[in-house]
């Protein structure tokens, strides 16, 4: 007999709930409303079926899909089993699609209707679509589902185990895959539960995508509470009078939106929306305008706004800055979580004065096991017991954190990680082009967006239309260029390396494209 019950496994969370709340709605998906009960036996099908093909403990099973409750069952099934679920970003090219699928071993696929091409050009060697019928060169989602057997799946699952394999943008033009057990979420879980105040009366949505770890980390404290996750289905683009509908009807109480959507759902007309039952507004993923905040808490009087800051790798939230300081510290993200042991370093990993700028590390249960396949990566970012996360920060005089800057110069776009060597690298593929360098520039709609500065080969032309279309080409459409600026050299310093401070100080505006 497993012995899972005694430990943190996700898997856990659903039958638990199941026999607690039998009646209790667990989560509406559209037109989808499941009660724990519902939802646990289907997640128990679809984990024998799986079983049943070959999936089994470590095994890596991607999924890509949009929002659903399919996408829900999908991970809990592989909780179930003890194997790892391996987010795919749908908003990614054919290209970098297979990368993540070669990288992760992943042995199946579970896909969405709208990514059929993708899935049958990708080498997996089993493909599930996710519905109701499915093409020749896949498995049915439902039928597997009615074929199942309804029991609880018998492994032995320890919570050190690996849960989920979460790509990022990479720093050398390639994802990393961070790999997160079953403990590292579930105290993370537990770590929302005790700083926002949920129970099981909570009704939660979001804006962000399952495969991001924002949206996963999002849904878990409620699955683990006993409370209601509310979400709607469909495609990339957000929709804020939809929202604003799902939030007045299912009395949502938490929710999560990056500073963009929040921006929509501020331009709105919320007159004729129930709003009552909001209790808590939280915003994270990028940096919010003071403007926006100041906005929020005079649309909100009353709900508490909170700040939520991390990484995937730190499964992800480490710090919240909490609605009674949302105004008073605009521009912190506050404190570390109660299972985050945090420390602000310089270059040699020696602690900094107060008030002094150094890198955040980060120590606890929610840091990562590794990344995978990458012993190198993992050693560096581990060095000395810390996990180093790249974020420039200063603490004030009342222990209050603010990020300063991003020490490997990560652009977040709308809420997504953009890494300047990635974009680099697909330009730099062009043939017209002699080498480039990509900073973050402010945008009035994505707070940051991706300005390439070329220089260009002799005798060659390229439009900044021409850069665009490239990159279009070669990766996901918001990793683009929002605007390109041509020159004769890069700034260097006497080591040959490229002055991205000097870059953004010639170039840090929109106006000379």
């Amino acid at each position: 007999m497993s012995a899972s019950w005694r430990r943190l496994v996700l898997g856990e969370m659903l039958p638990r709930n199941a026999r607690r709340f039998s009646s209790k709605v667990a989560l509406v998906s559209g037109n989808v409303r499941l009660t724990y009960v519902q939802l646990n036996e289907r997640v128990n099908r679809l984990a024998a079926s799986l079983r049943g093909l070959g999936v089994a403990k470590g095994s890596k099973v991607a999924v890509m899909a949009y929002n659903s409750h399919r996408l829900v069952e999908a991970y809990f099934a592989c909780n179930k089993l003890g194997a790892v679920v391996v987010p795919v970003n749908y908003r990614m090219v054919a290209a970098e699609v297979q990368y993540v699928l070669t990288h992760s071993d992943a042995e199946v696929l579970l896909y969405g209707e709208h990514f059929a091409d993708l899935a049958r050009d990708a080498a997996v060697a089993t493909r599930i679509a996710m519905g109701e019928a499915a093409p020749a060169f896949a498995l049915c989602y439902e039928t597997l589902i009615a074929e199942g057997a309804s029991a609880e799946p018998d492994v032995d699952i320890d919570d050190d185990d690996d849960a989920f394999l979460m790509y990022t943008s990479g720093t050398t033009g390639f994802p990393k895959g961070a790999v997160l057990t079953h403990k590292n979420l579930w105290v993370n879980t537990a770590n929302w539960i005790m700083e926002i105040g949920i129970n099981s009366d909570s009704v939660w949505t979001a804006g962000l995508p399952l495969f991001h770890i924002g949206g996963l980390n999002g849904v878990l404290p409620f699955f683990y509470i006993g409370g209601t996750v509310a979400f709607e289905t469909g495609g990339t683009s957000f929709d804020p009078v939809r929202t604003l509908q799902l939030m007045s009807a299912e009395k949502v109480t938490h929710c999560n939106f990056v500073p963009t959507m929040w921006q929509q759902i501020l331009d709105q007309d919320r007159s004729a929306y129930d709003l009552s039952s909001m209790r808590l507004a939280m915003w994270g993923a990028s940096m919010a305008p003071l403007r926006l905040l100041e906005d929020m808490c005079r649309a909100f009087p009353g709900i508490e706004i909170v700040n939520a800051f991390g990484q995937t790798e730190m499964s992800s939230n480490t710090t919240f800055l909490r609605g009674k300081d949302a105004v008073r510290k605009m521009g912190s993200v506050g404190h570390p979580l109660v299972n985050v042991e945090v420390r602000i370093v310089d270059d040699h990993d020696r602690d900094v004065a107060p008030g002094e700028v150094g890198e955040i590390v980060y120590r606890g249960p929610t840091v990562l096991k590794e990344y995978y396949k990458d012993p190198a990566a993992t050693a560096e970012a581990l060095r000395g017991g810390w996990f180093h996360s790249g974020d420039l920060v200063r603490e004030d005089e009342e222990g209050y954190l603010y990020v300063v800057d991003r020490k490997k110069d990560m652009i977040i776009s709308g809420g997504e990680n953009i890494y300047p060597a990635e974009v680099e690298r697909a330009i730099g593929m062009h043939p017209a082009v002699r080498e480039v360098a990509v900073i973050g520039v402010p945008d009035p709609r994505w707070v940051e967006t991706p300005k390439a500065v070329v220089v260009l080969r002799e005798g060659f032309t390229l439009t900044r239309e021409a850069v665009i279309e490239h990159c279009r080409r070669q990766m996901a459409s918001y990793k683009k260029p929002s605007y390109v600026a041509f020159v004769r050299e890069l700034p260097r310093n006497a080591a040959g390396k490229v002055l991205r401070r000097e870059l953004r100080r010639l170039h840090g505006g929109a106006d000379d494209q």
